[in-house]
């Protein structure tokens, strides 16, 4: 069994491994240029990049496309070649204005999840960024997959197939969790690799599928490769690299968590959310939080009788408050200490290649 790697608009990446895409502002030019630099694919988060900025609050969008336009540009100086994509949220408020933005940028996908993305082909006509989107199920794909086709005549650069072990929101309703009601990530690549064979032979294409969610080491990733995935997506484990974007104190968060500090809540927009606990956790089993501003960030809030605001509380935790929300994936509490991103992808592969027992280390 082979460890291949991945072609992506045109591009090959080195290692068969994507870098999730996490906000608020987790995974901007830092954390996208080292996996550039390690050799693997980098992604961008459009969720809120400019919280930060003096304007934000009065012009959202406005500010946002200027926070991204900067990080995509500072992510291309430092690795030109690389291959570089934006996780935009089909949830989020304004999609289309985002979408057709990002379509004129230096990037090279623009990936979505957090609902269908059934209308992203519509903002890429005449660009030379390709579409990809993030799915829970076989079904979910296979919706996807024949309206691209019928609609637009359009395939994916790449599917990630997400498991119930994925951080923040989860395509998984909070039901279906407390049953266990729900695909393995296994059974989720097996079914979306049936689905995406018709549309490979079709188009005379390959469609890459990525296993994300719960992806932590090698041995998990040789776990997805056995199944038939052709790469996977991780998130969580980055977070605690030098090189990510966001706070020391986020940072420690994750290193510091225990397994029973790795908890869902529930999330504005509907969802089940798995957050680590903290103040905000504890608080919210008791009260909603009082809210202090809205930016009109999701489709799917009702603004309303909300328990808080997510904006608000992601921002604030990625911006050094400990008590705001901390998103995270089911296996932070592995994470124990600070290191190198490239250090870390270089010790995934070593451990994937063994458990494939292939031979000829890190060439």
């Amino acid at each position: 069994m082979n460890l291949k790697p991945l072609t992506i608009n045109g591009k090959v990446v080195k290692f068969p491994i994507v870098q999730g895409g996490m906000g608020i502002r987790i995974s901007l030019n830092k954390l996208a240029s080292a996996a550039m630099n390690s050799g693997i694919i980098a992604t961008i988060s459009a969720a809120q990049p400019g919280f930060l900025h003096k304007n934000f609050k009065k012009d959202p969008v406005g500010e946002n496309m200027k926070a991204l336009k900067f990080e995509i540009d500072k992510a291309r100086e430092n690795s030109k070649d690389g291959i570089l994509g934006v996780n935009l949220m089909h949830a989020a408020t304004h999609y289309s204005e985002y979408a057709s933005f990002l379509a004129n940028q230096d990037i090279d996908f623009i990936i979505s999840g957090a609902g269908l993305p059934l209308d992203l082909p519509e903002y890429l006509e005449g660009s030379n960024v390709k579409g990809a989107f993030i799915i829970s199920s076989g079904r979910a794909a296979r919706i996807m997959l024949r309206s691209w086709d019928r609609r637009y005549q359009y395939m994916p650069a790449f599917i990630v197939c997400e498991g119930p072990l994925a951080g923040g929101h989860l395509g998984f309703s909070k039901e279906q969790l407390a049953l266990g009601d729900y695909d393995s990530l296994e059974k989720i690549v097996i079914d979306t690799k049936e689905v995406v064979k018709v549309y490979e032979e079709k188009y005379n294409i390959k469609i890459p599928i990525i296993a994300g969610g719960g992806v932590h080491d090698g041995h998990d990733m040789a776990d997805m490769i056995k199944v038939g995935a052709d790469g996977v997506q991780i998130a969580t484990r980055f977070i605690a690299t030098y090189e990510c974007d966001v706070n020391e104190s986020y940072k420690q968060m994750i290193i510091n968590a225990k397994e029973e500090d790795v908890v869902t809540t529930v999330s504005p927009a509907g969802l089940p959310g798995r957050v680590v606990r903290n103040f905000l956790t504890k608080t919210l089993e008791k009260h909603n939080l009082k809210l202090h501003y809205c930016v009109d960030c999701l489709k799917s809030c009702k603004k309303k009788d909300i328990p808080y605001c997510i904006t608000e509380q992601l921002g604030n935790s990625t911006a050094g408050d400990d008590d705001g929300l901390v998103f995270t994936g089911a296996k932070a509490y592995l994470v124990e200490k600070m290191d190198h991103l490239e250090n870390i992808v270089n010790e995934i592969i070593r451990e994937c290649r063994k458990d494939l027992l292939l031979n000829g280390g890190l060439a």
